[in-house]
């Protein structure tokens, strides 16, 4: 069963879990099990997905309940009136505790350049006695939350990669090393990006609708092996 976060007449936001799909894909042919029908089914109301998360992405996702109220919630997302905060752990510390990443990303289906930004700060900082590169004889990482500006694909996944900041566990965009060394150390299966936080206006209300999540079992487990605090991080 979907944890559901939020519910009103009109939307519901659950907390999604990683590995399974928000819809059905053209690249997941076949394959029934996805958020749309678990929680249609679960609630017993027409649902649709208002934004994306990736497969391998844990966390928040909005949903409307009914079809009137699915355009103005999509032009909040549109019109960046929607604040979503992710964490992660990367590879490496960012020389700069906060930044933004300004870097177009090419559309996987037009391949045009596109708009892209991302704005990141850094949390907490470790380092372990493991090498990787044969450079140096231990290997440094960070706990990152991270901000969307605009909404391309994989845009997180991308920008960390092209600042050399590799998501653990990103098997497309990652560091293959650091992700067979997480997996073996630490049984690590899953790619560690969460979904954290989701602010906005309800757009029929006014109201403010502001949730945050704390990141899965696996997440946290990783967090603590990397001799950081979860209470002290998430609750900070």
């Amino acid at each position: 069963m979907l944890e559901i976060l939020f519910e009103d007449e009109n939307l519901v936001i659950i907390d999604k879990p990683a590995g399974l799909l928000v819809h059905r894909t053209r690249q997941a042919y076949g394959e029934d099990e996805n958020a749309l029908i678990q929680l249609r089914d679960q609630i017993g109301s027409w649902v649709s997905p208002v934004h994306r998360l990736d497969r391998a992405t844990s966390g928040i996702l909005l949903f409307a309940k009914n079809e009137d109220i699915l355009p103005a919630l999509k032009a909040k997302f549109m019109e960046r009136e929607v604040q979503k905060n992710y964490l992660t752990i990367a590879r490496g510390i960012p020389k700069e505790k906060e930044g933004l990443i300004d870097h177009p990303l090419q559309s996987e289906r037009s391949k045009k350049l596109q708009e892209a930004q991302t704005k990141y700060r850094v949390l907490a900082e470790s380092e372990i006695s493991f090498n990787s590169t044969g450079r140096y004889p231990t290997s440094r990482y960070s706990l990152l939350e991270i901000e969307l500006l605009t909404g391309r694909t994989h845009q997180i996944r991308r920008h960390l990669a092209h600042i050399r900041h590799y998501i653990i566990g990103d098997k497309k965009h990652g560091d293959n090393k650091q992700n067979i060394f997480f997996e073996k150390q630490f049984g690590l299966q899953n790619l560690l990006l969460h979904a954290w936080k989701l602010s906005f206006e309800h757009p029929l209300t006014g109201k403010k609708i502001s949730l945050s999540c704390p990141p899965p079992l696996h997440f946290q487990k990783i967090i603590k092996d990397l001799t950081w605090n979860p209470s002290e991080i998430l609750n900070g």
